[in-house]
């Protein structure tokens, strides 16, 4: 329990901005009213002038999770999934869009060249898969 004359740190009057922003987004403050508060909270030094910028508003409900936030309950002979198997899946998939991209460039100048030119895509394929295989194997099981 912290005292109104208690000096408040930043992420004190960062929670305070918040709920004065959620109270603006609610209806609650005006634009004005909204812009005065987050001055002064932002000069606010003591637990005091932070109450003092919310107490006329009502206390915020106990927020709900969002909708897809709750964590992954594997099914039955499903196995877990890591919030890294999303980033490692789209780093594959953008790798193989650069590639075939570069392929497709590199297949429409050889058929105009009438001849196979070098394959210089795979500068852009070797070392960029290379490392994704190198992170993808090395991965903690």
């Amino acid at each position: 329990m912290s005292l109104p004359e208690q000096r408040a740190g930043d992420g004190d009057r960062d929670r305070v901005a918040a709920r004065l922003r959620d109270a603006h987004a609610e209806g609650r403050l005006d634009l004005d009213e909204l812009t005065e508060r987050l001055d002064a909270t932002y000069r606010a030094k003591t637990y005091g002038e932070l109450d003092a910028l919310t107490t006329d508003l009502p206390t915020p409900a106990p927020r709900s999770r969002p909708p897809g936030s709750e964590p992954a309950v594997p099914t039955s002979g499903s196995a877990p999934t890591r919030s890294g198997d999303k980033g490692l899946r789209a780093a594959w998939t953008a790798w193989a869009v650069a590639v075939s991209v570069n392929v497709v460039i590199w297949a429409m100048v050889s058929f105009s060249a009438g001849e196979a030119i070098y394959f210089w895509p795979m500068w852009v394929a070797g070392p960029w898969g290379a490392v994704l295989l190198v992170t993808t194997l090395s991965r903690p099981r």
